[in-house]
């Protein structure tokens, strides 16, 4: 499954999507987590002190790489240089899969030891002011794009990325990635204003969105975000004694986390797996065709000086069955 967790600055989505993370990796599921946001704090949210974070390979470093690997021997891309964020995979094309070893994950990837288990930790890598303008910062979360384009996952194998709700990831189509999306929100009126946003930008492309309320403090915070959200509403989590002494430095073992939380954690995990037997692998793929057909026009053809539609493979549906050029 691929999983997102958005919301504003300050909601508390990184702590919830490392807290989900933990919960997978303590029920033994293989993971991949991935930092997408502006803000990079997922590394040191799973426990990682503030060299370890620092020490992180940040793809958007190693964008060449990525794109000669995933190019393969595909006929359609004459070169790595051609490759832009939003280009297909197609025959020939090399995919990643969440249980494999290759030199994407080799370069850019992290083993990081939790409770139950390691997951494979993936950042963008810090944005530093000249890194705001669209391009720059496009190029380092572009290369989480490609990587969510290239990658054939399963039941029971979980992506998770942590990124922003922000108008950037729908100019390049990153949201229609993801099986399920969870929005955090606070019960305060900027909260909900961030999912209605959020659910009409989503609404014309089948996007499955849930909302997680954070730092619920009683059931009148519970009723105005079921007033707000509706059925959208999925969880809500409240005070935490583990969060806070996690953010202290001293995380107790993750099987100390209060009962609420962990139900609350379960019950995500449960709908995202729910989710995957919607999953429509020509949805998907034509999505992606879609959003790369308009960056091309709008801005990829310019950039590489090559006509970027000739990239997509007509007769090409990204899927399970796939077999993983080596």
């Amino acid at each position: 499954m691929k999983i997102a967790f958005v919301g504003k600055g300050g909601s508390g989505k990184t702590t919830l999507s490392s807290l989900f993370v933990r919960h997978l990796a303590a029920l033994g599921a293989p993971v991949i987590a991935v930092d997408a946001d502006i803000n990079q704090h997922l590394g040191p949210a799973l426990g990682l002190d503030e060299d370890q974070a620092a020490a992180l390979p940040a793809l958007g470093e190693h964008l060449p790489l990525i794109k000669d690997y995933l190019r393969g021997d595909n006929p359609r891309i004459a070169s790595a240089e051609t490759m832009i964020k939003t280009t297909p995979p197609g025959e020939g094309s090399r995919l990643l899969r969440v249980c494999e070893d290759n030199p994407v994950y080799e370069k850019c990837a992290r083993s990081v030891e939790l409770d139950g288990g390691a997951v494979r930790l993936m950042v963008t890598g810090q944005f530093t002011d000249a890194d705001l303008g669209v391009a720059c910062y496009h190029s380092k979360t572009g290369a989480v794009e490609l990587c969510l384009n290239h990658l054939v996952d399963g039941p029971g194998e979980y992506v998770v990325v942590d990124m922003t709700a922000g108008s950037d990831s729908f100019a390049s189509g990153m949201f229609t990635r993801f099986d399920i999306t969870f929005l955090v929100a606070e019960p305060t009126r900027k909260g909900v204003s961030v999912y209605r946003q959020y659910k009409e930008y989503a609404r014309d492309f089948g996007v499955e969105l849930k909302v997680v309320g954070n730092k619920v403090q009683g059931p009148d915070d519970v009723d105005f975000l079921r007033a707000e959200a509706g059925d959208d509403l999925l969880v809500t989590v409240g005070h935490s004694d583990w969060v806070r002494a996690m953010e202290k430095g001293r995380p107790p073992r993750f099987a100390s986390l209060e009962e609420a939380n962990r139900t609350a954690l379960e019950r995500l995990r449960s709908t995202a797996d729910a989710s995957y037997a919607r999953r429509d692998w020509e949805r998907y793929t034509r999505q992606m065709v879609h959003f790369h057909l308009k960056n091309a026009e709008s801005w990829g053809n310019a950039r590489t000086g090559a006509d970027l539609a000739a990239q997509v493979d007509p007769g090409f549906v990204l899927g399970e069955g796939l077999a993983v050029t080596a």
